[in-house]
């Protein structure tokens, strides 16, 4: 969903995918895997039907943007597929992580939340806080109350309707406020249905990355601009601490490739995977 933009985000992705497959080759020596990449947002292409796992990108841009053109018209279909993969039971049914642009682009899709625009854009590192359902799931369950994550958006999620998000058996995991309200009404996280999870924020950064967009000179002027400089040279010594985005680059995503490919692995004739990457 990067629109064909070269960023730290693509190459964050690549990273932790290599690294899980060449792990999941240690205990599978003859594992056929094949990373495909699609572009749909500027190539019109769509994920392809023989793929078990998708990891679904962020932006740049709105998710309003090109919602009822055919790539993204094609995009909802994928997500109704999955859907209706796992309604049927299927042992064996593809999943989906989606983050950011992704995220934004389901909401508007299953329509349990609003997609608005922020009156400021929110960006740099920030706390998660994990709804009740959220602490027992287990994309989100390893970080107990809250998690640290890199955030860079201009729209939120707001307005939850539980009771179209309980049609697709869905739950809300994490909000950008412990209370809901008072560090922003923002929802962070979802399963949107048994076979989709979702991330309002960037699982993916890791602190190389987060360094090199903070030390932009213009990016370094609007973080000041927003949130004063003591904020800002904190968030640049927070990225020092492993207990922070470290510790979400090495879990999150990993956590989730590991859960799913144990999932499939009797199905599939695969060695179970212990422990992440």
């Amino acid at each position: 969903m990067n629109r064909g933009v070269k960023n730290e985000a693509m190459r964050c992705f690549r990273d932790i995918v290599d690294h899980f497959l060449k792990h999941a080759r240690r205990d599978n020596p003859e594992l056929d895997a094949t990373t495909t990449i699609v572009q749909p947002r500027n190539l019109g292409e769509l994920p392809p039907d023989r793929c078990d796992l998708y990891l679904s990108t962020g932006g740049p841009g709105s998710p309003h943007e090109g919602y009822d053109e055919p790539w993204c018209t094609g995009y909802r279909r994928f997500l109704d597929d999955l859907v209706e993969e796992t309604l049927r039971g299927r042992a064996d049914s593809r999943a989906a992580l989606l983050v950011c642009h992704s995220f934004e682009l389901a909401i508007q899709h299953f329509a349990f939340a609003a997609m608005e625009r922020r009156a400021e854009r929110k960006f740099g590192v920030m706390p998660v806080y994990m709804t009740e359902e959220g602490l027992r799931s287990p994309l989100l369950g390893p970080f107990g109350e809250r998690l640290f994550v890199w955030e860079h958006r201009d729209w939120e999620a707001v307005g939850l309707d539980r009771k179209k998000l309980a049609e697709t058996g869905g739950e809300l995991w994490a909000r950008e406020s412990r209370d809901g309200y008072s560090k922003g009404r923002g929802l962070a996280a979802f399963r949107f249905a048994p076979a989709i999870e979702g991330t309002q924020f960037h699982p993916e950064a890791d602190k190389a990355g987060a360094l090199a967009w903070m030390d932009k000179p213009e990016q370094q002027e609007a973080a000041i601009a927003a949130y004063g400089e003591i904020t800002y040279e904190r968030m640049r010594r927070t990225l020092n601490d492993p207990m922070r985005i470290d510790r979400t680059f090495f879990t999150l995503i990993p956590g989730w490739l590991v859960r799913q490919f144990n999932r499939l692995a009797p199905n599939k004739g695969w060695v179970e995977l212990k422990g992440l990457v």
